[in-house]
């Protein structure tokens, strides 16, 4: 007993945390918004609102996270984590290959991920936390099924914690805030006395006073840049839910590499995208990072062959041949395309925002880092944009070098049947019969390069 005394003592998290971190008083509220930046307490405060749910007597809560990993390794066996923070004498049991967590008194909580949305079609639960609301894959398919569940109990709660972006929906429900919502803010200074000195000499004196820092340290909801290319309201209309694009007729890995290697480097940027059946552009997945040489080379090779990719597209301008040959350390066989970027960088990124404004170019699912940089990258900025150029790097070569290549699929803007019979030295009716494969002639072939030189069009390397 004196054990069970000492140990709820010592965890006494009303005495411990700051007032914003604690739930909102009163009965006339069913979501509570907690905005903050990174490492200001959101996933604790997330954590233990639940163990409140459960000694109220809540008896089916979601635990909804980014990912199925960061359900498990963060809300579940995290340090500020459940199995972490909750008491010897009512720590639930941890069933992994059942994704559930079983109470003393009988109450369990079942994780699930933004990746799979369906997940959520059924159970019934009487709270819900969403942690890092504003990285989901798939934010509105998971938020809609998640709330038709949200049913059990005279009063069904959820939690939102996050460090905010301005996505559509996550503002429409900031602007309930005093109807059923109640928002609350945080910023990561706030949480000072719980973070390594390092971590706040380091982030803070790098993003403190930029936009950047505004979102994730101040946990500032972010309006859109004036004279940005990308616009959140653009992003969201073209962005396509993941597992519902197309089959792809091509991949590519694009790479835009860092050329130093240190805390406060640039970022090297890997972007996968593919080109589908419909003929649209599709970035299927960012795995930029900051990596060394031969670690940015392996997660590229990594991704060329998850993904089934036809090539890997890196910029040469800093490294040249270094590039080329860190990559071949990694894999000789892959095939490669250098690119040298002679142009400036919103010159190259135009022609790819427009194929966002005609709908010929999507995201797939939530890519939140990437999402960030398109929208706030401006003519004159000096931020490296390392994402976005490897974006425009990969829809380039998928969208606007692999279109021009010849198809004979009507309708074409572009040379009549008579003009190819010329080009080729066919008669009419062999120009009647002939046929392209999906997408066009493969590039370096006889034809492709035959019509390319007696047209002008600027056809692949």
């Amino acid at each position: 007993m004196f054990a069970r005394l000492a140990d709820a003592l010592g965890d006494d998290w009303a005495a411990k945390a700051r007032p914003e971190q604690l739930p909102p008083p009163g009965d006339d509220w069913t979501i509570w918004i907690y905005l903050a930046g990174r490492g200001a307490g959101k996933t604790r405060s997330g954590v233990e609102w639940v163990r409140a749910q459960v000694e109220s007597g809540v008896s089916r809560i979601a635990l909804i996270a980014p990912t199925a990993a960061d359900s498990r390794d963060v809300l579940v066996e995290g340090e500020s984590g459940i199995l972490a923070t909750s008491p010897s004498w009512n720590r639930p049991i941890w069933e992994p290959s059942k994704r559930r967590l079983t109470w003393p008194n009988g109450a369990i909580a079942t994780t699930f991920s933004s990746e799979e949305p369906d997940r959520l079609r059924g159970p019934q639960h009487g709270a819900a936390l969403c942690d890092e609301f504003a990285a989901w894959q798939n934010v509105e398919a998971t938020w809609d099924m998640m709330m038709f569940g949200l049913r059990l109990g005279k009063r069904p709660r959820a939690m939102i914690t996050t460090t905010p972006r301005p996505l559509k929906i996550l503002k429409q429900l900031v602007a309930r805030a005093g109807q059923d919502v109640v928002l609350t803010r945080g910023r990561t200074a706030d949480n000072a006395a719980n973070l390594a000195p390092t971590f706040l000499t380091a982030i803070v004196n790098r993003y403190e006073g930029t936009r950047l820092g505004r979102q994730e340290l101040g946990g500032e909801i972010l309006s859109d840049v004036q004279g940005a290319l990308w616009n959140r309201d653009l992003l969201e209309a073209t962005r396509i839910q993941k597992g519902s694009e197309p089959p792809m007729r091509r991949i590519v890995v694009a790479i835009d590499p860092a050329t130093s290697v240190g805390a406060n480097s640039d970022l090297t940027g890997i972007v996968v995208a593919g080109l589908g059946d419909d003929g649209r552009g599709y970035i299927l997945q960012d795995l930029s990072g900051r990596y060394s040489p031969i670690e940015w080379a392996t997660k590229a090779v990594a991704a060329y062959r998850s993904h089934r990719a036809d090539r890997i597209v890196a910029e040469s301008n800093q490294g040249g041949m270094m590039v080329e040959t860190t990559l071949r350390a990694v894999d000789r066989t892959i095939p490669i395309r250098l690119v040298h970027a002679s142009r400036g960088k919103i010159t190259r990124a135009e022609p790819i925002s427009a194929l966002f404004e005609q709908h010929r170019a999507h995201i797939v699912g939530c890519l939140p880092e990437l999402e960030d940089e398109l929208c706030s990258f401006e003519p004159g900025s000096a931020n490296s944009p390392d994402r976005l150029d490897a974006a425009v790097y990969a829809l380039t070569d998928l969208q606007i070098s692999w279109q021009t290549v010849v198809s004979f699929h009507p309708p074409i803007v572009g040379p009549s049947r008579a003009e190819l019979a010329a080009a080729f030295c066919l008669t009419a009716a062999d120009a009647a019969q002939e046929t392209s494969p999906p997408g066009g002639w493969p590039m370096g072939s006889p034809q492709a390069n035959a019509v390319g030189g007696q047209f002008g069009w600027k056809l692949p390397r």
